[in-house]
């Protein structure tokens, strides 16, 4: 008779989690964003089942675009708010919504160089700005919210980190550099870019409405 063997390596993997449910290490969802300075993965949650479990190697950020009561994979449960963020290192995570479906960005922190740059533009940096809410700060990243208006052009700023960007809205906002050239882009709830670094321009909403969630890499 076999005697079926688990290798050494998935034994310590499962002993490791005993509270993260068997059918949560089943797929993990590809990443909406990988380069040399993020992994970021968009995680919806359904109400009272866990999510795919991650293996994080180093820092990330959990940016909750839907927050709400989350229990996480060590059997705790916080309340989340829209919009809010928090920072973890290392080991499995698995969240589950306990009171109603959630939506959660999660940001992987590689163990990159920074690329901020000198701001020698004399113009301000993208944050603060009126009408911008702060979140969280640490020494690896910034998280802000803000949401644009019609008629009412950002001032023309400087952007010397790079920075994810979570879109809520379903809307256009136009962006003008200060040689006058002007891009406008549309976004739909959920969309997630990566902007670099070295970057100035001011931004006004043009149609819809348009939010977001910033995470600026330090």
């Amino acid at each position: 008779m076999k005697i079926a063997r688990f290798p050494a390596t998935a034994s310590l993997v499962l002993a490791s989690a005993p509270l993260l449910a068997l059918g949560a290490w089943a797929q993990t969802p590809a990443p909406v964003i990988d380069n040399e300075r993020v992994t970021v993965r968009d995680i919806m949650l359904e109400q009272g089942k866990p999510a795919p479990v991650l293996t994080h190697a180093g820092d990330y950020v959990v940016l909750y675009v839907k927050g709400g009561a989350i229990r996480s994979a060590d059997g705790k449960t916080a309340h989340h708010a829209d919009g809010s963020a928090s920072f973890g290192h290392g080991g499995n995570s698995s969240d589950t919504a306990t009171g109603s479906p959630a939506h959660e960005v999660i940001v992987d922190l590689k163990d990159a160089p920074s690329k901020t740059v000198p701001n020698t533009t004399g113009l301000p940096p993208a944050f603060p700005r009126p009408g911008s809410k702060k979140v969280f700060e640490n020494d690896k990243v910034r998280v802000w919210n803000y949401a644009w208006q019609p008629g009412k052009p950002t001032p023309m700023h400087f952007h010397n980190t790079e920075v994810v960007v979570t879109y809520l809205g379903d809307g256009d906002v136009a962006s003008t550099t200060p040689d006058g050239k002007k891009t406008v882009t549309h976004h739909n709830p959920g969309d997630i870019v990566f902007n670099v670094a070295n970057r100035s321009h001011s931004e006004e909403l043009v149609k819809g409405q348009q939010s977001g969630i910033m995470m600026e890499l330090k």
